[in-house]
């Protein structure tokens, strides 16, 4: 018997997205344990996650209690870390029970040798964000920004947070930016031969293209508009959804 699909989904933006979308996700995911071998998501599930000594964020228990049974039913969870919750650890792996990653990795995901990265970063343009991002991910900048404890931290991120902006049509810019990491998928799947699926996040737009027979780039969505998510069976083509409830 072929194992079950796994699952993938990514930018929950969780703590800004709105209400109704951060229930349907809870209830997306009380159904993984019986439908799915494992569970991606590909970044950005937190709006901000940063762990500190005294805590982690707040207003996240649901969702966090809903990973640890999906983990205690037996089903692996892997999480990407993305632009918003790159600066998780222990606490994700040690209390919640989930692969935590901070960098792109190539695993197999139903039989499909698979390129997973959330996307920033990636493809051309973006100059002003590769270089901001390499100063927030710099150890004298973690460690001055976990001086300033949850409460705090938990402000100056909103203050930055851009979420707000997309929850209507996408921008052209929004538009701009999936050609890039479409473009992106298509370059690295020309240049390693050994790859079917390159899954991408970060663009908030649900994306899957054959870029050529049986070799695919996939990017699930989001959950701040779209509800949108990806299913990959063995032996067959990957499949991008919506969930209805």
């Amino acid at each position: 018997m072929p194992e079950k699909p796994v699952y993938l989904a990514c930018d929950v933006h969780l703590g800004a997205t709105p209400r109704a979308m951060e229930a349907a996700f809870l209830g997306w995911l009380a159904q993984v344990p019986g439908v799915a071998s494992r569970l991606v998501l590909n970044g950005d599930l937190f709006d901000f996650w940063f762990e500190y000594r005294r805590g982690v964020p707040r207003g996240h228990e649901r969702v966090l209690g809903a990973l640890r049974a999906i983990v205690d039913a037996g089903v692996p969870v892997t999480l990407m870390g993305g632009n918003h919750d790159w600066w998780g650890g222990r606490y994700l792996r040690e209390v919640v029970g989930l692969e935590f990653l901070q960098d792109p990795v190539v695993r197999i995901y139903a039989g499909k040798m698979t390129f997973l990265a959330h996307g920033d970063g990636l493809g051309r343009g973006d100059l002003g964000y590769r270089a901001l991002r390499l100063l927030l991910r710099g150890r004298v900048t973690r460690w001055a920004f976990a001086q300033l404890g949850p409460d705090v931290g938990g402000l100056v991120a909103r203050g930055v947070s851009n979420t707000d902006e997309r929850w209507g049509e996408p921008t052209q810019d929004d538009r701009v930016r999936a050609a890039a990491l479409a473009a992106w998928a298509r370059a690295k799947l020309d240049a390693c031969p050994e790859l079917d699926l390159v899954v991408l996040g970060h663009t908030h737009l649900p994306q899957l293209t054959e870029v050529s027979p049986g070799r695919w780039y996939l990017n699930p969505g989001d959950w701040v508009v779209h509800r949108s998510y990806a299913v990959l069976a063995e032996g067959e083509p990957p499949r991008l959804l919506t969930w209805a409830g």
